[in-house]
Parts: structure tokens; sequence; C-alpha cells
């Protein structure tokens, strides 16, 4: 039996392991390990990875009654959901890994319930229409029917409800000075989410290196939080009102990671719940006007397209500025930063 012939006999317990390896994809997508990738988007105001997660789970209770010409209308539906939203990274030249495992994943699925259409051999003149294949469902008295015209009905579709975005911002306007430690001709900023695991992991196992790195007084240490998530500017408001309070590098590491507990241990999205959680940890607040900081915060953020996180960038000088990207690169780089600074010293 050859590879064609054995697939099309298990075809459906192959679509239900694909199916079953999406909906695991876009679970993962809630987690990250050296980097949060945040390309968001959502239909009709449900977040694309849910509605990623309900698309498999149908294919997969279809594939298990073995209701292929279903399963091959909602594949061909979602390769036209697909081209464009490869067309929506490509256009903003972000790519998310979860987005394009997922889409992966689907055509391999469509690829495995694919059949030669009888309609090429029964009119070749229209082999154009049909080069998707066809489907034919009794129960509907449809016969022959082109399968990319429910291809194009999913890209129209998807073009209608799907609202996504790559560079997060604050949105307000004014003026003033994002916090800061040390200072000196070198400058460390690194970008962040207090939801995101590896963001903490790297704070934490940078602390004692980005202290010792402020106390050379030759360098600048800046964390900027990422509003990835919609109750990240409060948490970025109360960052900088303790900031304002104590801007010492003790302070803010403890500060730090009191929001990481709040994001991740506590899971608390609500404002209220997290100024208790905070007064609750004494960590001293003094108010400022956060709207005059949030522009600046954004214009680091699209300068240097966050798309994911953590991210540090570190400056040696206007021409040579580098970006690492996860909490490995971040690592090298910031060693990489003191050897140089011990070099500099002979």
């Amino acid at each position: 039996m050859g590879i064609a012939e054995l697939i099309k006999k298990y075809r459906h317990v192959v679509t239900i392991l694909l199916g079953l390896a999406g909906i695991g994809t876009m679970a993962y997508y809630d987690y990250c390990d050296t980097a949060c990738s945040y390309l968001v988007g959502d239909v009709l105001g449900i977040d694309l990875k849910w509605v990623g997660i309900a698309y498999m789970s149908v294919v997969i209770v279809l594939a298990v009654f073995r209701q292929t010409p279903w399963v091959r209308i909602l594949l061909a539906g979602g390769l036209g959901v697909e081209v464009h939203l490869y067309a929506f990274q490509w256009q903003n030249d972000v790519y998310c890994p979860f987005c394009l495992a997922f889409s992966a994943l689907l055509i391999l699925s469509f690829l495995v319930n694919y059949e030669v259409p009888s309609a090429w051999r029964e009119r070749p003149s229209r082999m154009w229409l049909y080069f998707l294949g066809e489907v034919s469902v009794p129960m509907l008295k449809i016969k022959q029917f082109p399968l990319l015209l429910v291809s194009v009905a999913g890209y129209l579709f998807i073009l209608l409800t799907f609202s996504g975005s790559v560079t997060p911002v604050y949105g307000q306007d004014s003026a003033r000075v994002i916090p800061s430690m040390g200072q000196g001709p070198y400058e460390v900023t690194i970008f962040s989410s207090y939801f995101c695991p590896p963001c903490r992991r790297i704070d934490k196992q940078a602390e004692p290196l980005l202290k010792e790195l402020v106390s050379s007084n030759r360098v600048k240490l800046m964390f900027i939080d990422v509003p990835f998530t919609r109750i990240m500017p409060v948490y970025a408001k109360y960052y900088l009102y303790a900031a304002n309070a104590d801007a010492g590098p003790e302070n803010i590491f403890h500060v730090r990671e009191v929001l990481f507990e709040a994001a991740q241990n506590r899971r608390i999205e609500k404002e209220d719940v997290l100024l208790s959680f905070l007064g609750q940890k004494k960590i001293a607040l003094k108010p400022m006007d956060e709207k005059a900081v949030f522009p600046l915060l954004s214009a680091h953020i699209k300068a240097n397209r966050i798309d994911q996180t953590p991210i540090a960038v570190i400056r040696y000088s206007p021409k040579d500025q580098r970006r690492l990207v996860g909490t490995d690169e971040i690592w090298d780089g910031l060693n990489q930063l003191k050897a140089h600074l011990a070099a500099e010293k002979k």
C-alpha cells in the first residue's frame, strides 16, 4: 500500500490528530518560554485564539463522524481565512510563530482530505475553478461544488470581521520623563509585560547584574511596560506612581516583582483589586500625571518595533544599538555589556 492510499485510508485519524495539534498550538499561545509573541486579533470581538480552538474542535467532530464533505468545506474556508491573516502579517512585517504553526496544520489537514476533482475530467476548460477540489453534499442537493468559492467566502468573512494590531500604544498625549536608574553613555531599555512569564524570569535572573551595571555610573537603565493586555496600562500607571515615590534600584525591582506576582500568581485584572494588593504589600505610591508619560512609552515601543516580550535594547553608541529578544539573548547581551565595560577600564 502506497503512502497516498495509506493517508486516504486513515485520513480521518490524521485529521483528528492534526486538529488536536492545532488546538494545542493555540492553547500554548497563552504560555511562552523565552519570549512572548504578540500579534493580537479578534473576530467579531472574540479572541482569535479561541476562534482557532473552536474551529479545530468542529473539524475534529466532523472527522470523528466521517463527514468528509463538511470537513473539506470547513478546511477550504480556513484556507481563505489564512490568506488574509498571512497578508496582515506581511503588511505589518510581524510574524506570529503560533499563527504560522496553526496555519501549517490547517494546510496539512486540507491536503490529507484533498481529492482530484472529477470536474477536471469532465470540463478541462474550468480546471482553474476546481484546483482546490470539489465537494458534493447529496442531502443539500449540492454536486461538484468548487471549494475555491468556499475559500473566497472564508476570505471575505475574515476581511469583514477581523480586527488586529501589532504595535500597542497607550494613546495619551503631552510629555514628561520616563523613570530610569543610573547614568552614563550606555543605555539599557527592557520592554516587558507583567503577564509574560519569561519577563519575570529574566527580571529575577538579571537583577544582580543590572544593579551592578547601574552602580557603575556608566549605564542608564529603563523599564518600559508594554500594553499587550487591556489591564497593562493600569499596571504601568502604578509602576510609574511607585517609581515617582522612590526610583532607587531596590524599590524598582521590588515593585516589579510585586506587579509580576499580581499579574501571574493572583491574576488581578481590576484596578481596585490591584491597588488593594499593592497596599497589602506596602508599596509606596506617589501619584503623578501618568498620561504625560504614556506617549513617550508608546514612542519607544513603536520606534523599536516591539512585537513580543521580553526585548532589551542596549545602546553602545548612536550607531551601535543591539536588539535582544528572549531571555537567553538578553542574558548574553547584558553579560557582553559587562565584559565590554570591564575591558574599557583596562
